[in-house]
């Protein structure tokens, strides 16, 4: 709405009215548009410029060359993993970095624990990040190893070496193929 419509009838009819309020109104609207943007900031999800303050506040390490949907999904892991550990607070975390489902196995006789990635073919790409939030919250006399889902012969006999041949090696094991 311009600011002109909420004064009385007589300003519309005024060319310098009309010239002052619609410079005013370029005003109210970047105020607006600022304020919304600053609001924002206050989400994780909805956050930009405001990142770099989750990150300082949550003691991660901010890298500007990372999406911002990367660093949303290490402040959300940050965020899940603030009290004490539990199996289902290492899943969620461990899910938030690889994108896909995750399975935590206890190993209580090795004092210890394994994150499967069921979700995820091959190895996901935060590993480095993924390590670093686990240790950050990880009970320090608890190891841990992981457990990766690749393709195997079996699941390529469908294909010819021809097929295969467009391919990489690391695609063929990490990948979805399609016949």
């Amino acid at each position: 709405m311009a600011l002109l419509d909420l004064l009385p009838e007589y300003y519309s009819k005024s060319p310098q009215m009309a010239v002052i309020q619609g410079g005013l109104n370029y005003s109210v609207e970047a105020l607006e548009e600022a304020r919304i943007d600053l609001y924002n900031q206050v989400f994780v999800d909805t956050a930009t410029w405001g990142l770099s303050a989750w990150e300082e506040a949550l003691k991660i390490n901010t890298d500007i060359s990372k999406s911002y949907e990367f660093r949303r999904e290490r402040i959300k892991a940050k965020l899940r993993g603030a009290g004490s550990t539990t199996k289902s607070m290492m899943k969620q975390m461990a899910a938030a970095y690889s994108n896909g489902e995750v399975e935590v196995i206890e190993d209580n006789a090795n004092y210890g624990f394994v994150i499967k990635f069921v979700g995820t073919l091959g190895i996901p790409a935060n590993m480095a990040d993924l390590i670093q939030a686990i240790e950050e919250i990880k009970p320090a006399h608890l190891s841990y190893t992981f457990e990766y889902i690749f393709n195997t012969l079996t699941k390529l006999t469908g294909f010819t070496h021809a097929r295969l041949s467009y391919y990489t090696h690391a695609q063929i094991r990490e990948e979805v193929l399609s016949l």
